[in-house]
């Protein structure tokens, strides 16, 4: 490594190098080699005939969008490295089918055979590690290549194992609001570095995105809620809710990733709280907001005594579970939304408008999923490429909404919302506390709980899927802090009687995913994978997002021109994007494929078939249970379910073995996943 490190110290590169073919690269980079006096000038023709002739034999690239072109001549006396960056990425063969962006080129003697192998395998090393490939993608200057190198040095540095400890969000402190404290030490330093990051131009394609992915079900969830409440909370209140709560939670909050948004299981929790206040005759606001004072207070103590640490025992068995309940939760209701048009026809709705309902959805998904795959097209300029799948939700929505508007002829479901902004009755905005009687303002402490159970669970089992190591995050986690800025939050819902928001899963993955730097992955069998090297990690798209929400109460009739198939198929591409990296689902596509054609992964090639069979099943149960429970009459006991996800794990160590285990349900993938078979 110090080969490396001192090659790039003594300036011995070449940033985005103008060049379309081997040839003109080995030029140029013979040419800086001349310049910098490590190559004599008389014998630069015999480098550049040496290193073509090597290529010819075969393709020096290595995979990983890197190529090591070598050549060993006699009057070289000491080994030469120099790393060139490509303007524009050429495909030269790369086993992984990955076109080559760097090169780094080793010169030497024919006597230097045992260094040239030290030092190829170092490049392999460095450039294996995706945080290194994307810092020296965007480095400017030799600094910033030498910053990306020691980067790597410190990620990579071995540790002493009785050193290894759980993530640090994690810790039990033992001291009042010692997590709190800890979480804003940890997040402080990033604040300025936040707002800076946001300035950039994938994050205006992911704010479009999530605005129209953050408003819809808003006054979905809105709409259904004001049926539940008897029309006493509704869509106005739904989308206050989430502008307000989403600006704040942008500003305060440790994770800014992380967006919060109306949740099936507090919907349901409502409706309980609606019918149990309609039969006792207590008045539904009144009550509501002191369940959500009693819960706001247990979630801020539950800040501040580091109960987030239990998340500790959730492993990625859990996360799998948890998420693939909430994607498959999209996908069925944007399709029973569009078979319900098929059923419910009217004499307003014949089947023209069940026939371009289904276009307008299935065409919304098509050009988002294809767009977002654009980027590895070889069509157009790479930054092209980039633009448009970054801005291909936002497209998608954008076009059929246009074709919706052209075949105006058709009658169509638009987005159902309210004609001004107010609250949903006729009220003030401020609930009276003092209506609800003195008993029930104790008795609310009981429901409470439940509502803490099932938003302690919510919040922290997405933050830790966002905060997963395969999203690559490096700015810190800061779960007791959320906790506190979402508690808080639910305190000013309950007395203005707005809805209770909490993270929301799928909307909060697609927030990431859509700021993220992908790459592609072809492995042995052909298949292809996409993997996140970077996410730009940023407060100001969370903040613009909401702001957006929030304008969006000031134009409310022009909303009503957005058809409700294009957010049908908008909530398709939503759930089965966010099912892209769930291990969970890969394994169980493994029970449909050939044995000798199954993909090249870290446990498939650690643990037998039959025990990952079982071990996929056994989540699949799990999966089924809490699909049960939550459509059933006892959805209010469904975050006691997920909690109870936690000792089900621990019973799996009694039929499977730990190294199958370890292999199965590990935090992240080895880092031989990705070099076991590339070079």
């Amino acid at each position: 490594m110090k080969l490396l490190h001192d090659a790039l110290a003594n300036h011995c590169f070449a940033l985005d190098l103008k060049a379309q073919s081997l040839p003109d690269i080995f030029e140029q980079v013979v040419q800086h080699l001349v310049e910098k006096r490590l190559v004599a000038a008389d014998s630069a023709d015999d480098v550049q005939a040496a290193l073509q002739a090597r290529e010819n034999h075969a393709s020096t690239a290595i995979g990983h969008a890197v190529a090591v072109p070598h050549a060993y001549l006699e009057g070289i006396e000491q080994q030469i490295v120099f790393f060139a960056r490509l303007k524009h990425p050429i495909n030269l063969g790369a086993p992984d089918g990955i076109p080559t962006h760097f090169l780094f080129f080793l010169l030497g003697s024919p006597e230097s055979a045992v260094e040239h192998l030290d030092t190829l395998s170092n490049v392999a090393r460095l450039m294996s590690d995706d945080e290194f490939r994307y810092e020296a993608g965007i480095a400017r200057s030799g600094d910033d290549l030498l910053v990306a190198f020691d980067h790597f040095l410190a990620r990579t540095a071995p540790e002493p194992a009785a050193e290894k400890k759980p993530s640090a969000g994690l810790e039990y402190t033992g001291k009042f609001a010692g997590g709190l404290r800890q979480d804003v030490a940890r997040r402080l330093p990033h604040y300025l570095s936040d707002i800076r990051d946001g300035l950039h131009a994938k994050c205006i394609g992911s704010t479009l995105f999530l605005f129209f992915a953050c408003l819809a079900p808003a006054v979905t969830f809105g709409g259904v809620m004001a049926t539940q409440t008897g029309g006493q909370i509704g869509a106005v209140e739904m989308i206050a809710a989430s502008a307000f709560c989403g600006v704040l939670f942008a500003i305060f909050s440790g994770q800014p990733l992380v967006i919060l948004g109306g949740t099936g299981p507090l919907l349901v929790f409502t409706a309980i709280l609606y019918r149990l206040c309609t039969d006792m005759e207590v008045p539904f606001l009144a009550w509501y907001a002191w369940v959500g004072l009693w819960s706001a207070g247990f979630l801020l103590l539950l800040a501040a005594t580091d109960a987030s640490f239990l998340m500790r025992y959730f492993t990625r068995f859990t996360d799998e579970i948890f998420s693939a309940l909430i994607s498959i939760i999209f996908i069925y209701e944007a399709i029973k939304s569009l078979v319900n048009i098929f059923e419910d026809l009217d004499v307003k709705k014949h089947h023209d408008t069940a026939l371009l309902t289904l276009l307008l959805a299935l065409g919304t998904y098509y050009i988002a999923m294809n767009l977002s795959q654009f980027r590895r097209s070889s069509y157009l300029r790479p930054k092209i490429r980039e633009f448009l799948a970054d801005f291909g939700p936002a497209f998608a929505l954008s076009a059929m909404t246009l074709v919706a508007v052209w075949l105006h002829e058709v009658d169509l479901d638009v987005l159902p919302a309210p004609d001004a902004f107010g609250p949903s009755i006729d009220r003030s905005w401020a609930v009276d506390l003092w209506a609800a009687p003195v008993w029930t303002r104790f008795a609310a402490a009981v429901p409470a709980l439940f509502v803490t159970v099932l938003v302690f669970l919510d919040q922290n089992i997405t933050a830790r899927i966002v905060n997963s190591p395969d999203h690559k995050l490096h700015k810190g986690e800061a779960y007791h802090l959320d906790l506190g800025v979402v508690g808080i939050l639910i305190a000013i819902c309950s007395v203005f009687g707005l809805p209770w928001l909490v993270a929301a899963t799928v909307r909060s993955l697609n927030h990431v995913r859509s700021l993220a730097t992908l790459e592609e992955k072809v492995m042995p069998n052909g298949e292809t994978r996409e993997h996140i090297i970077h996410v730009r990690e940023n407060r100001l798209t969370g903040l613009t997002i909401h702001l957006l929400v929030g304008a969006s109460l000031l134009l409310l009739p022009y909303l009503k021109s957005i058809p409700m198939a294009v957010l049908y198929g908008l909530f398709l591409f939503m759930g089965v994007v966010s099912m892209s990296g769930n291990q969970f689902f890969e394994r169980l596509s493994l029970w449909l494929r050939d044995p000798a054609l199954y993909p090249v992964t870290h446990y498939i090639r650690r643990v037998p078939r039959r025990t990952i069979h079982l071990f996929t099943l056994l989540q699949a149960i799990c999966l089924g249970i809490l699909w049960f429970v939550k459509s059933s009459s006892i959805g209010i006991l469904f975050p006691i379910f997920i909690a109870l996800l936690v000792p089900v794990r621990l019973l799996a160590n009694r039929f499977f073995a730990s190294e199958h285990l370890a292999a199965l349900d590990a935090e992240e993938e080895p880092g031989d996943e990705e070099t076991h078979w590339a070079g």
